[in-house]
Parts: structure tokens; sequence; C-alpha cells
């Protein structure tokens, strides 16, 4: 039987009224009085709390759901968020949109925070916009997502919302489990976990390896992600250690050209970017120790370093140009909670780490204004410092107030390792154009910001709660955004983004339904955009808000349903000269491309048997515009996904996946451009596909 967890998703489909009257009928339902089941999460205050107590909008895809969806891309299991949607590229390759349209562009990842075990898996101001593929998330415990900006514990790079994948504790005996797998194009996949506690002392070792054909010509992936947690129980001292391994070598397939290509049969294959790879390598290793303390409090220090190693075919620009890039970090997370008295509750802490890192990005052959050789070849080096302080004020035994804030330092030391300027790596102007590419002289910057957050978390009952946050996050730039500059720019003015909001949430939970009801209202400025000059550029607007909502019902002991959706408009609040465009382009109220204004997916489940669970997924995606003009769209999809699993005894379990079961003409991705004859593109979804696994324990 499926565990009833407080934050299931799922969602309605084509037009306003289906949902809203799904959500009347299961809203009426909820007069049910029963003792609900917890939720425990720790992605809003670094210390485990019921996910009713939390005043963040907090979505958690459990382990059993996670064993169900069985993914073979992160966006299969982050469809079941509302307010998120993971933007499918080709491969293991994504874009990330939270409560946000998908944001592209050198700084576009800088917007979230992609985290394991509460530790972000890239440096501040060194985000990689593919990171989610760093984590292995097919082994996961479970993973927390926070909707909006970040509370103070999070910093930069929590402007839109913070995942946070947790990984699985030691199995309190020995416990071996292994899985294989098989479908489509060839993919195949092995998982193996083994581990057990003797006393105070419980491991676990988690690998998982895949390889995949590819559905485009000339495409497809390896990749192998290993995971070994060590966990040590004292008396008053609790020890977690985690070391995370990654390697992917991925060939890679762009987008293909022309107005609704996805419909025709001919092309779905077509890989116009035959030549493009991407290899890269990840590695951490973190250790979370929690120590309760003579004054009724909890200490944590979590100390980490990580190394990343990336290389790829930068496919989209002319030229195909390569990049090589790392980053080596090391750095402490600390937290200190305590009651100052009956009422007040107190956490504060210091946050730091220091990171190296390096860009390199060179080219075969060379015309025009791209010149051959080097391009780029620079080190950053950076600090961070930062310090927070949150307080919870029970005012009266249903009310709890909340307020804190975070003041944070980032500091780049950039060092240019070739010719300043706009030529190439000789010396030479390009002609008859300026060089594309341009390197500014060595230089030191810094960033010094500060967040707030402000929250009343209202107990109506034991099982209904009223919640109203306010918060004010910030995004410093990216080391990318200031030293990888174009078209002659020298230097880079830029100040960090910053984001306002304010949300409304409703939470009901009892035995037989939970769901929670979200508005948002949130203005961002300072936006960090490049111009029709290609110059990096921060003074955008934009606006975002909408209706996020949250239902699982156990309508039957055999029949549930999870729904999850959004209803939002993500625009812009200025008028800019975008790149490609002329300058002062009319755009103020238009919608961000790439910003679809529903959302949702619907899962019903069915167990048929003690043994046996199906799911029949309906996962729906609105129309969005394509363009800044609002000239083109993309009209949207609905697609049905089936998953069977079978238990056959305690020790064997089969598997059965159907995506795209209605075998739907659809996109990934829609976009244009208006700077070629290309105009409309797509990552073109792929069509039908049958995956079986079966998984022994023992």
């Amino acid at each position: 039987m499926p565990k009833i967890s407080k934050a299931k998703p799922a969602s309605p489909h084509s037009n306003l009224l289906q949902p809203l009257a799904a959500l009347l009928i299961l809203l009426a339902s909820s007069c049910i009085q029963a003792e609900a089941m917890e939720t425990v999460v720790v992605i809003a205050s670094r210390v485990a709390q019921p996910l009713e107590q939390t005043t963040s909008s907090v979505s958690v895809i459990d382990h059993e759901q996670l064993l169900q969806i069985n993914a073979i891309h992160i966006a299969e299991a982050l469809a079941r968020v509302p307010g998120v949607w993971i933007s499918r590229g080709n491969g293991q390759e994504h874009l990330t949109a939270i409560r946000s349209p998908v944001l592209t562009g050198a700084g576009s990842c800088g917007a979230f925070t992609i985290a394991e075990d509460g530790v972000p898996v890239r440096a501040t101001g060194f985000c990689n916009v593919n990171q989610l593929f760093d984590i292995n998330t097919e082994q996961a415990e479970r993973i927390e997502v926070l909707r909006g900006p970040g509370t103070v514990l999070h910093g930069s790079d929590a402007l839109h919302g913070v995942i946070n994948v947790i990984s699985r504790a030691a199995p309190p005996e020995q416990q071996t489990t292994l899985s294989m797998e098989a479908g489509a194009n060839d993919y195949g996949r092995v998982k193996l976990s083994h581990g057990t506690t003797n006393e105070q002392h419980g491991y676990r070792l988690s690998f998982n390896g895949a390889s995949d054909g590819g559905y485009k010509d000339d495409a497809g992936f390896d990749q192998q992600k290993f995971s070994a947690r060590h966990d040590f129980a004292g008396d008053d001292i609790q020890v977690n250690t985690l070391l995370s391994l990654n390697n992917l070598n991925q060939e890679t397939a762009g987008y293909v050209s022309g107005k609704d290509a996805y419909k025709d049969d001919q092309r779905k294959r077509e890989n116009g970017n035959a030549e493009a790879f991407r290899d890269s390598t990840s590695a951490r290793l973190q250790t979370h120790i929690e120590k309760a303390t003579s004054d009724q409090g909890v200490f944590i220090a979590t100390p980490y370093i990580r190394i990343s190693d990336m290389e790829f075919l930068l496919h989209f620009l002319p030229g195909d140009p390569l990049e090589k890039n790392g980053q080596q970090s090391i750095g402490i997370q600390t937290a200190y909670s305590r009651p100052i008295n009956k009422q007040v509750t107190l956490i504060n802490g210091f946050d730091t780490e220091f990171t190296d890192a390096y860009l390199e990005q060179s080219q075969v052959g060379g015309f025009a204004s791209f010149p051959a050789g080097k391009q780029y070849d620079y080190e950053v080096g950076a600090q961070l410092y930062a310090g927070f302080v949150s307080a919870d004020y029970q005012w009266r035994p249903s009310t709890t107030l909340s307020a804190g804030t975070r003041y944070e330092y980032l500091r780049y030391d950039y060092d240019n390792k070739m010719l300043t300027g706009n030529t190439d790596e000789n010396g030479n102007s390009c002609t008859p154009n300026p060089c594309r590419y341009s390197r500014p002289a060595d230089s030191k910057d810094a960033f010094d910001n500060w967040s707030f957050n402000a929250s009343l978390n209202q107990e109506f009952s034991s099982e209904n709660t009223g919640i109203i946050r306010l918060a004010h996050s910030f995004r410093a730039p990216q080391a990318t955004e200031m030293y990888r500059l174009q078209q002659g720019q020298l230097t880079a003015q830029l100040d960090s983004e910053e984001l306002q909001s304010i949300e409304l949430g409703f939470r009901h939970s009892d035995e037989m339904i939970s769901y929670q009801l979200t508005t948002f209202y949130m203005n961002k400025s300072n936006v960090i955009f490049q111009s029709s000059d290609r110059l990096n550029l921060d003074n955008g607007k934009t606006q975002h808000y909408g209706i996020e909502y949250n239902v699982f019902w156990q309508i039957s002991p055999r029949w549930d349903i999870n729904l999850a959706g959004t209803f939002a408009r993500h625009l812009y609040d200025s008028n800019v000269a975008l790149f490609g465009a002329t300058s002062d382009l009319a755009i103020d109220g238009n919608d961000i491309d790439t910003a679809p204004r529903r959302n949702s997916a619907v899962q019903l489940g069915w167990t048929a048997t003690e043994h046996t669970r199906v799911e029949l997924e309906w996962v729906s995606m609105g129309k969005y515009y394509t363009d800044i003009d609002n000239l083109h769209s993309y009209e949207g999809h609905d697609l049905l996904n089936l998953r069977v699993r079978q238990q056959l005894n305690q020790a064997v379990s089969l598997g059965l996946r159907v995506t795209n079961l209605a075998d739907e003409d659809y996109a990934e991705r829609a976009d244009y451009n208006s700077l070629a004859a290309e105009g409309d593109r797509y990552f073109i979804g792929e069509p039908r596909a049958v995956y079986g696994d079966i998984s022994l324990s023992f």
C-alpha cells in the first residue's frame, strides 16, 4: 500500500473549469476527521520539522513515489510538484522553472538552489543549468521542493526556489537490493544498494549505471552515480557523512527547426549537431553534525568539499566552440537552534565557502567575428561569508510569528590568463566586425546583500492551517555574467537581482485527504539580461503571480488520486533592448517567453491487490509564447503515462512503464530564434516507449 504523504502532487487539464471543479469536489470532502500521518522536512530550517509547521510552500516526493516513477530523467519526478517545470533537453540536459518562466542565459541557474542533504551542489556564483544531473535522485530517500524565495538560511541562488534531494539513511538491518532495467532505444540501467547498521554505526552504498542509445540520430548517454553514506547515532550527537560521485558522457542532439517540426515523423530523429557532446564529472563529500546542547538547543555544523569538471561543445554557437570548466570549493554551514523562553525559539548561524574555478573556450576554425584559437581562459577565486538569524514567536497557542534576516558578502578575484580586450588570442582584430568575445582585465568585485523573511502560521484546527509569508531575496551576478563578455564590453557593471514576494496559503490534512492552496505575487528588479549590443545589463523588471494547488485523496482503500497544478502569469515589467531587438522594445506587459499560464499533472492510483500497484498519469502543459514579442507560440500538449509494479514475493518485484501512452506529437521545449532562418525550433518529445525492470532484495 502506498504511504499517504502530506505533499502529494498531481493535476488538472485543458481548460480552467475542469481543475477548479475537481478542487471544489475534493475540498468539500475534507470534513472527514482522522489522525494525519506526519511528513518531516528539513529544507526550510536545516532542522527536521513537520511539514505543517513550515511557513514556506514546500512539496515532497517520497521514496515510494520515486520507486513507482522510476524516472530516467528528473523531469518525470518533478512533474508532480506545482509551480515547477523541469524542461527536458536532450539526454540528461534540462532547464529549470520554479514560480518562473524557463530561464536561459549564463546566469539563469542562479535563480535556483539545487542541493543534496542541504548543501548546494555547486558553489555560489558558479551554477550550471544542468546541475540536477549531478545528484543520485534515482536512489534518493525523498525530494523536497521549496517554491518561491528561500528562507534566510538560503543565500544567493535561492531567488525563485530550492530543490533539496535527501539521501537514504543506513537500513536498520542488513539489506541488499538489485534492480535491472531495459527499454526503448537500447536503454539499460542497473541499480545496486547495500547497507546495514551495527549498534551506533550504519552505512549504505548505492550505485546506479545507465546507458541510453538515444532516440535521436547520433545521440545517447552513459552515466554512473555512486553514493556512500555513513550514519553515527550517539547519546546526544548524530553524524551523517555522504560521499557523492557522478560521471556523464553524452552525445547531444540539438533543436530541430521548422514550424511544427515535432509533428513530422520524418524529422523526429533528426540531429543537426551530430558532433556535439558533454562530458561531466563531479565529487562531493559532506558531514552533517547535529548535537543536542545543555540549553535544550541543537547545534548543527556541515563542512563540505566539492570538485567538478566539464567539457562540452557549444553547438548552439557559430563555429561550435569547445568549453572546459571546473571548480573546487570548500565550506561549512552552521546553525544553532535553541528556545529563549516558552514562546520564542531562535535560530542563528554562519556560512562560509571558498572557491577556485576556471573556464576555457576555443574553436578550431575561425571566420568573421569568431576567431580561431582561444577565446576565453580565466580563473576566478571566490569567497563567501554569510550570517543569519531567525526567530519563531508563539504568540498564541494556535498562532506562530516568524521573522529573520541574512547578510551575505561574495567576493570574486578574477584573473584573465589571455590578452585583455576584444581581439583574437594573438591580439589581432576581427574584420569587418568586432570580435564576438571580449576579455576584461583582472579585477576584484564584491557584492553584499540582505534578505528578509516574515511569516504568520495560523492553526485553525488540528487539520487546517493558514499561512502568510513576506520575503525579500537576491542573487548575486554569476561569474560568467561578470567575465564572459562579448562585443567589446570590457566591464560588466552589474548589481544583484532582487525579488519581493508575498504569498498566502491554506493547508488541510487528515487520513483521507490532504491539500495545499497557495497564491503568490512577486516583483523582480535588476534583472540581468543581454542587450541588443550583446552587453550584460541589469535594469530589467519582471512580475510573477499565480495560484498553486496540491491535492491527495484516498478515495477508497484501493483507489487514490493526486493533483498538482499552477495557473500563473510571468510578465515583463519594463521595456528593454534585448539581444536581437531594436532599442527600447515595447514589451512591458508581455508574457515572458517559455512561461505557460497553466501546467498540471494527475495520477490516478489503483492498488489492485496487496502486491499490485497501477498508476495512470496525465501531464498537461498549456500554451506559451516562444518569443518576447508574443508573436509566436507553442500550443501545449497532454501526455499519458502508465506505471505498473507487481510484488511477486518478499524478494522479487517487477515493474512496467509506458511513457507517452497515446503516442502524442509534442515538444519538450519550443523556442523561436528571430536571428536565423530557422525561426521555430523544438526539442522534440519522444513517441510511445516501454520499459521493464526486475528488482531483487536479499
